[in-house]
């Protein structure tokens, strides 16, 4: 199958691209410089030229207080940008995957979110998102919309949580992380792996994709990177968020269940805690 990949240069894009690639898919990786999703015009012409069986579109701005302060930007690109895709991919009937959050919905459930929660986003990035998820489920027949959780991967252009947290437990005796926000954490490559079996099967819907496990503070985060990392030298503390406030609301939960996976059998994302491990041990 020929696939085109939007934002193939990003921490998932390229876990992604090389997942397609081993899977004995074609791979057609663009990036902004090869097809800018703001603008319809450049989106037609490589979707045109390239001809791809299926979109997958990873493409968006992701600073989440970068959205909070330029929400016009936020909404252009994973807004506007998602709904440029869905028309392409409308005009010339081929399948999308469209690369979602879990920050879609309010964090104020007291327990993981499933697909039939109903979302209400709170900051302008996970407003735009949400709207971008719109945009699909009203313009395609056959399109995948996949939530994802806090991401980690990258390997050595981490510049996110895990590395940070390395990084700076290896240059201070102390270190501070919250404990009163939740999520699931959710390896790139794993999700990577789901998105590909998933866009083999025609199950066409909304899913939820993390890797497993109870809601995980950044606390409880960031306890167990130090411990698979081998980093005695620091000593962690729990804070509450309001230590270091941010433009951008950040959901108090932000774990969710795979539960159509689940109910389908096709729930084989692993525990965050075997990901994590797995990713410093062989990455980092």
């Amino acid at each position: 199958m020929k696939i085109l990949v939007t934002g193939a240069k990003g921490m998932m894009g390229t876990d992604l691209c090389r997942v397609l690639l081993e899977n004995g898919h074609e791979v057609v990786a663009t990036d902004i410089q090869e097809m800018d999703v703001r603008d319809f015009g450049s989106v037609m012409k490589v979707i045109q030229e390239t001809k791809p069986v299926m979109v997958m579109h990873l493409a968006a701005l992701t600073d989440v207080d970068g959205c909070e302060r330029d929400p016009d930007a936020a909404f252009l690109t994973n807004a506007l940008g998602t709904q440029n895709v869905a028309l392409a991919c409308q005009k010339h009937d081929i399948e999308m995957v469209y690369n979602s959050t879990l920050s879609v919905f309010n964090g104020e459930k007291a327990e993981a979110y499933t697909e039939f929660d109903t979302p209400d986003p709170r900051s302008w990035y996970s407003r735009s998102k949400y709207q971008g998820e719109l945009f699909v489920e009203k313009l395609l027949r056959r399109s995948y919309i996949m939530r994802a959780g806090w991401m980690f991967g990258g390997g050595l252009k981490d510049k996110k949580f895990v590395a940070k947290i390395i990084e700076l437990a290896q240059q201070r005796p102390t270190l501070k992380a919250v404990d009163d926000k939740f999520g699931s954490p959710t390896y790139t490559v794993d999700i990577s792996k789901g998105i590909a079996r998933m866009a083999e099967t025609g199950l066409y819907g909304k899913y939820h994709m993390v890797n497993t496990g109870k809601p995980a503070s950044r606390y409880e985060v960031a306890e167990k990177i130090l411990e698979y990392a081998g980093i005695t030298s620091c000593q962690l503390s729990p804070v509450s968020s309001a230590e270091f406030p941010l433009p951008a609301h950040r959901p108090r939960m932000e774990c969710g269940r795979n539960m159509q996976l689940e109910l389908r059998g096709l729930n084989l994302m692993r525990p965050w805690e075997d990901a994590l491990r797995e990713y410093i041990a062989s990455i980092l």
